[in-house]
């Protein structure tokens, strides 16, 4: 296998599973998506789970579809609440750090052209949801990877609240991803329709987007 050198410059004290990227790389090429059962690092999954149990009602503001000038609340598509990741924690900041470098090694393995990475934890109390929708269009040049991890220790299956993929606009039946602590779910932003489903207990998780440079003519990608 090629040197990790060779694929990118790491942060000095950068730790990270270069299998694990592997395995994920590998699934996205051979089906679109990767779910990966307790496979964030360890002190990652604590730190953020520590740091988003500090968070008060304030620092969540209430989901909503869209960004910038195009931002709209709708309480029948979701009804969840998010808190944005701006690095400026330690558990932020560990989190970003080892996203880059999973966002450098797929695009040297995979070619994907990924730019930029934006972040938010997310809260669904119960009952709360997030129906059926995709992450990003056909033919809109933003969102190219969605990535979620979940941060929720002891979640059985009464529990409930999935995230359920689904392989296109026909597929009812689609795969189910039990929310439990360290797993990572990481997909096509266009290719796969999802939903979150209603869970009986508090349901902790992180997401994201890999992006590509959409910005042009004084028009910054993503909007702030």
């Amino acid at each position: 296998m090629q040197a990790l050198n060779d694929f990118f410059e790491m942060k000095p004290g950068a730790v990270f599973d270069e299998t694990l990227f592997s395995l994920i790389a590998e699934d996205i090429e051979q089906k679109g998506y990767s779910i990966r059962p307790g496979a964030l690092p360890e002190n990652i999954a604590t730190a953020l789970s520590r740091h988003q149990a500090t968070l008060n009602s304030n620092q969540y503001v209430d989901a909503g579809i869209g960004r910038g000038d195009e931002y709209l609340r709708n309480n029948f598509v979701r009804t969840d609440e998010i808190c944005w990741i701006n690095g400026e924690s330690q558990a932020g900041s560990m989190w970003l750090e080892w996203t880059a470098n999973l966002k450098h090694y797929l695009n040297q393995k995979l070619f994907l052209g990924l730019f930029s990475f934006e972040s938010h934890f997310a809260h669904y109390a119960p009952g709360d949801y997030y129906k059926r929708h995709y992450d990003a269009f056909h033919g809109e040049t933003n969102r190219v990877l969605s990535i979620v991890t979940y941060l929720n220790p002891n979640w059985t299956p009464t529990d409930k609240g999935e995230l359920v993929l689904y392989q296109d606009d026909l597929d009812r039946e689609g795969v189910k991803v039990v929310p439990l602590f360290g797993t990572i779910a990481i997909f096509l932003s266009q290719h796969f329709p999802h939903e979150v489903l209603p869970a009986n207990r508090d349901r902790y998780s992180v997401t994201g987007w890999f992006r590509v440079n959409g910005s042009m003519n004084n028009r910054i990608d993503p909007p702030r």
